[in-house]
């Protein structure tokens, strides 16, 4: 049985418009709490994930947090990085460093940093990338039929403490009309799997005046069969590859998802060569809708 009541936040992620983005659950004060205890949780609120907040064990660190999907933890995801930040300024906090916060979670210690426009955006953790095989390609290529996968822009699972395969389609049309089932999704499980990714994210380039540089579509194939509305982890994922495959589109971009589910999450990526590591920076805008108290 609940033995305290916390405080708690439903954020929507990558948007200022309610209902637009992704929503996350947060909840305060967490520390105690078993991981079984914050699965059922996570499994009950039955968002793509639910964020606890807890006091850091790093001195370096505001905060921590664990992430919850509604099957597994995650050592780190993009829009709970940002909802919980959003989330602990909006409950009053006040940051060690003004401007900044550092959250720590499974992948070690995330910087975030407001911008000139006021939105809030993270460091992309470091990441592992690596190229699929021939074969493997083609098997791509045929569950994807009849989009047209960009092989200059070669197919690759990377992994910044979430997997994602991503994929480069002909543009922004293919990328919308992209159609999953039968057969075709039983292949892409397989080999999402074997590839060992969360799922599939494929993207495709705007024309000059579309409403941004990409339009992105990231599909769970795991433990999870579902399309994710906006997902920060998949678009460091996509501004770590086009830096490695020499097809960055300047010193920022903009990314668009959610659109086959009527949502219109709004993501801003930025490069800032000048830092050591060449960081980059992915941002956008949250909203508070739910501000109450939890039973946990």
């Amino acid at each position: 049985m609940p033995t305290r009541t916390v405080q708690f936040k439903q954020v929507d992620v990558f948007t200022p418009v309610p209902f637009k983005g992704n929503p996350l659950a947060v909840i305060f004060d967490a520390e105690g709490l078993s991981t079984q205890r914050m699965q059922e949780i996570a499994r009950w609120t039955n968002l793509s994930e639910t964020a606890f907040l807890m006091p850091p064990t790093d001195p370096r660190a505001d905060y921590r947090v664990r992430i919850f999907t509604t099957a597994v933890e995650l050592p780190f995801a993009g829009h709970p990085t940002l909802g919980s930040a959003h989330a602990l300024l909006d409950s009053g906090y006040t940051p060690k460093t003004p401007g900044r916060l550092v959250q720590e979670c499974g992948v070690g210690l995330v910087t975030l940093a407001e911008r000139d426009n006021g939105e809030w955006a993270f460091a992309a953790p470091p990441a592992t990338i690596a190229p699929l095989s021939a074969a493997q390609n083609q098997r791509l290529a045929d569950a994807l039929s009849p989009a047209v996968i960009d092989f200059s822009a070669p197919p690759a699972a990377v992994n910044n403490g979430a997997p994602w395969l991503v994929v480069r389609v002909k543009d922004a049309a293919q990328c919308l009309a992209l159609s999953l089932r039968g057969q075709a999704r039983e292949t892409l499980q397989a080999l999402v799997a074997e590839v060992d990714t969360h799922g599939i994210a494929v993207y495709g380039p705007h024309d000059a005046d579309g409403p941004a540089t990409f339009e992105l579509r990231v599909i769970l194939l795991g433990a999870e069969n579902i399309e994710d509305p906006v997902t920060g982890s998949a678009n460091a994922a996509l501004a770590t590859l086009l830096t490695q495959q020499g097809r960055r589109p300047g010193a920022s971009y903009t990314v668009r998802q959610g659109t086959a589910l009527d949502r219109d999450g709004r993501v801003s990526i930025e490069y800032d060569d000048e830092a050591h590591g060449a960081p980059i920076w992915i941002g956008g805008s949250s909203v508070t809708v739910i501000d109450g108290t939890f039973c946990i």
